[in-house]
């Protein structure tokens, strides 16, 4: 994943509960993938009242473990107070701001189908620092149509519009046959970040950076894991059966 330029330092000392403008953390690709889960936490936080709050509670709200939330922070110049712990609303600051939130970036959503109308209507965006900004399709059917105050454009515009419209980030919902040319379209329109949900490997230039979501590879994955606790349950129930049998 390319890095911004610009962002949060380190802080000066342990008892630092803030950071200061500096050049932008260097950040592991595993710390910048955990931050969301952070930040999602801390809003459930929150929401719920709470000013402060320990690494262990706020480890635990985000599923990681303590040591390993620590040393992501640490690398934002976080470090909490001894006794105290994290001031929530900071802690939601910095990392919104490591993580670009503050820009409020522009989406545009290529593929209005059943998924791709579950994407424009889905509210989450706006309170995350995204905001969808334009959709395309290919589908006469869906062209003119309007989803969530926003009017379909035919995906042939893609290139004119989205420069226009301000697309930071281009989210692909098409069949994997499409995928390829609307990438390319993407690219050609000055985008340089894509969520590609459809079932296929994109090829895109250097300084574009792709992220994949494919939903039956995480049904693989979870029956995988289904699998090998079934296995595991025979294996336990046979040495049991076998415990019992009269020597």
């Amino acid at each position: 994943m390319s890095q911004a330029t610009s962002g949060v330092g380190s802080g000066t000392g342990a008892a630092a509960g803030a950071t200061t403008p500096s050049d932008f953390p260097d950040l592991p690709e595993a710390t910048v993938a955990r931050l969301p889960e952070y930040l999602r936490a801390l809003h459930q936080l929150a929401d719920t009242g709470h000013d402060t709050v320990s690494s262990e509670a706020l480890a635990a709200a985000a599923g990681v473990n303590s040591a390993k939330l620590r040393k992501d922070l640490s690398h934002l110049g976080s470090y909490g107070t001894r006794g105290v712990g994290y001031e929530i609303s900071l802690l939601i600051a910095q990392i919104e701001h490591v993580l670009g939130l503050t820009q409020r970036r522009g989406v545009a959503l290529v593929g209005v189908g059943n998924l791709g109308h579950a994407l424009a209507g889905y509210a989450g965006f706006g309170s995350r620092g995204f905001r969808v900004v334009a959709l395309f399709d290919a589908d006469p059917r869906l062209v003119g149509k309007t989803i969530n105050g926003l009017v379909v454009r035919h995906v042939d515009l893609l290139v004119e519009f989205a420069p226009a419209e301000g697309v930071a980030i281009g989210v692909i919902a098409t069949p994997a046959s499409a995928a390829q040319a609307v990438a390319d379209m993407l690219v050609a329109a000055g985008v340089t970040s894509i969520l590609n949900f459809a079932p296929c490997v994109l090829a895109v230039p250097d300084g574009v950076d792709v992220r994949k979501v494919d939903l039956a590879i995480e049904l693989q994955i979870l029956s995988f894991h289904e699998h090998r606790k079934s296995a595991a349950g025979g294996a336990v129930a046979v040495g049991a059966g076998a415990e019992a049998l009269p020597r």
